[in-house]
């Protein structure tokens, strides 16, 4: 009786823990195995070591680095020209980094095959906003915003080229292979004209992106 006894108390310990405001908190339930598989685009070279990933395709060469992200398993199956994801006892929250691992791969094939842009939008209600950029495209220089004389200067991230829409008026397009470094640039025109101590509300007078998606 006393081995019963302390086989179901062991049991009760097991499933229920007391918290310290006297809630009940059951254990997490951890998922085995969860698994994903990435295609490699034809025209696509895949180096994977030590959970650092480098792609090169027609445009270029990226890289990334994923040692950061515990419990999780990259495998490069050459035979099928595939990348396989896998991670092990993990809970619910922690699966997400599952699915992000894989975006951010898509994210690379895309960047070495089509490459990324950006569209942005000048918007003025009184004061025209004057731009011009810089002959390589590496920099934009935005003069008169809310009718001020200094000038906003953005340079770009390394890769990234600026140029005026032929089609459309006060468009700004931004390219690049890395998504990170021309969503970075897109955000740093964004960011240079802010609308200080007013009500934005009214003065809505900025840059503003107005599509974004790979170069067709």
């Amino acid at each position: 009786a006393s081995r019963r006894t302390r086989v179901i108390t062991l049991l009760r310990r097991a499933q229920v823990v007391v918290g310290t405001q006297g809630r009940n908190t059951f254990a997490k339930m951890k998922v085995l195995k969860a698994q994903r598989i990435i295609a490699i685009p034809d025209g696509v070279e895949v180096t994977l070591k030590a959970r650092k990933i480098s792609v090169k395709g027609p445009r270029g060469s990226l890289s990334r680095d994923f040692t950061y992200m515990p419990r999780i398993d990259i495998h490069h199956d050459k035979e099928e020209s595939k990348v396989v994801v896998t991670m092990y006892f993990s809970a619910k929250k922690r699966l997400a980094v599952l699915r992000t691992v894989c975006s951010h791969m898509l994210n690379l094939f895309d960047g070495v095959t089509k490459g990324f842009r950006y569209k942005m939008r000048a918007v003025y209600a009184h004061f025209p906003v004057n731009v011009n950029i810089g002959d390589a495209g590496e920099k934009v220089e935005i003069r008169n915003f809310l009718g001020e004389k200094r000038t906003r200067t953005c340079m770009m991230q390394e890769g990234v080229k600026i140029a005026r829409d032929a089609a459309v008026k006060d468009c700004l397009v931004i390219e690049g292979n890395d998504i990170d470094k021309v969503s970075k640039s897109a955000a740093l025109i964004h960011m240079s004209c802010l609308v200080k101590k007013k009500d934005i509300r009214k003065f809505l007078d900025g840059f503003y992106v107005s599509e974004k998606g790979v170069i067709e």
